[in-house]
């Protein structure tokens, strides 16, 4: 597949390339491995790197089920952007903000019998009802109801005359762990927490709690919806997760070479002089640095793609600019540098960069910030910039 092809002086030259068919196939994939759930795609943090708005109306466009984001503010720009799918917001609420959520149609998080109280008042003061999921905290220690107390919350939702209560879901701490043993705790917890509706007679709400290690890894957690994240855009949730074949990164982030030098032997290179060779070698500077969200700990470690070819960061990673070691390569001005993605039959991927910068896959793709532009296309079609 080739990438799009835009004037050289359309947009910034460092830009991030996103297939969003490739998204699209990526969710029919994860929904293929959950057929008897549906699939909440989350596009929190603004689809890991990926653009929410332009991802989030590509999986509108192919039918997924709903969403899922951190934050009120996520879900307004989803609603102006004209995405009327169900919306979940996983985050923490105050109780100014509940009347938003209401007035745009969002589903809140209720982690608490206060919070849910807060909503069904505040659903009663506008004349509607509330669409609600209740957090139960299963071994994570962040938001929600433990487990143990959580019957105390499910008790509340009864009486709350304002709410619906949609869903109840829990999220797992160590499902891209090697050992899974604490991942079966956690499910276990879930199950005896849910089990409150069956003892009473009463409904089932929807069920979730399967993150992307546990759609891949745990059929048994995917219960009657699944929330990938980190796998819709091609990558994996951690070494003990590997993809299949058909999950595929959907986002290339590129440079171009801005100019060319010859660095005499033994002169050092960027702050600090922290890399230097004792004979003459061919370098490129790209600009592109930390500033845009590359991080500066790839500093004589990270690797880039010139010409097919692998080649190393000299120096210090600077916040606007990079230099590229050729030894005795080659290249000119405005040859493409790809920083993620494939070019010729190499390919760099998220999770290597992450490994030479000692992070996650998570970091490296949210990290790119807003400064760097997002170019969507389907196969190499050009789509509308966003």
């Amino acid at each position: 597949m080739s990438n799009p092809r835009l004037p050289d002086d359309a947009i910034r030259p460092t830009r991030v390339e996103v297939n969003l068919a490739q998204i699209a196939r990526n969710y029919q994939s994860l929904a293929a491995l959950a057929p008897g759930a549906r699939v909440m795609a989350v596009v929190k943090a603004n689809a890991y790197g990926h653009g929410m708005v332009a991802t989030a109306l590509e999986l509108q466009r192919i039918g997924a089920h709903c969403l899922g984001v951190a934050l009120l503010e996520e879900a307004e720009e989803l609603r102006r952007a004209g995405v009327m799918l169900p919306i979940l917001v996983f985050g923490g609420i105050s109780e100014v903000q509940i009347p938003r959520f209401l007035q745009n149609d969002l589903t809140l998080t209720a982690p608490s019998i206060e919070k849910l109280d807060l909503i069904d008042r505040a659903a009663a003061s506008l004349g509607v009802r509330a669409r609600v999921h209740l957090k139960v905290d299963t071994g994570m220690e962040r938001l929600g109801m433990h487990h143990d107390t959580a019957p105390r919350l499910l008790e509340a939702s009864l009486k709350a005359m304002h709410v619906q209560i949609e869903g109840i879901y829990s999220h797992l701490a160590c499902a891209d762990e090697e050992d899974l043993s604490y991942t079966h705790l956690q499910l276990q917890r879930f199950a005896e927490v849910c089990a409150f509706y069956t003892r009473r007679g009463l409904p089932m709400p929807t069920r979730h709690i399967a993150n992307s290690a546990a759609l891949l890894r745990l059929p048994q957690s995917h219960l009657d919806m699944v929330r990938p994240g980190i796998a819709l855009y091609g990558c994996e949730p951690g070494p003990a997760c590997p993809l299949p074949a058909a999950l595929r990164p959907a986002l290339c982030w590129k440079s171009h070479v801005a100019y060319f030098k010859v660095v005499r032997a033994n002169s050092p290179v960027s702050y600090g002089g922290t890399w230097s060779r004792g004979h003459d070698v061919r370098m490129v500077t790209v600009p592109v640095g930390y500033g845009d969200g590359y991080f500066r700990s790839l500093s004589n470690v990270g690797e880039v793609l010139i010409g097919g070819q692998r080649h190393g960061i000299a120096g210090r990673v600077c916040m606007d600019q990079v230099m590229i070691n050729l030894e005795r390569g080659s290249a000119y001005y405005r040859d493409e540098v790809v920083l993620l993605g494939s070019q010729g039959d190499q390919e760099i991927r998220a999770e290597e960069v992450a490994s030479r910068a000692g992070s996650i896959a998570y970091e490296v793709l949210t990290n790119i910030n807003s400064r760097v532009p997002r170019v969507h296309h389907h196969d190499g079609v050009p789509a509308q910039s966003v």
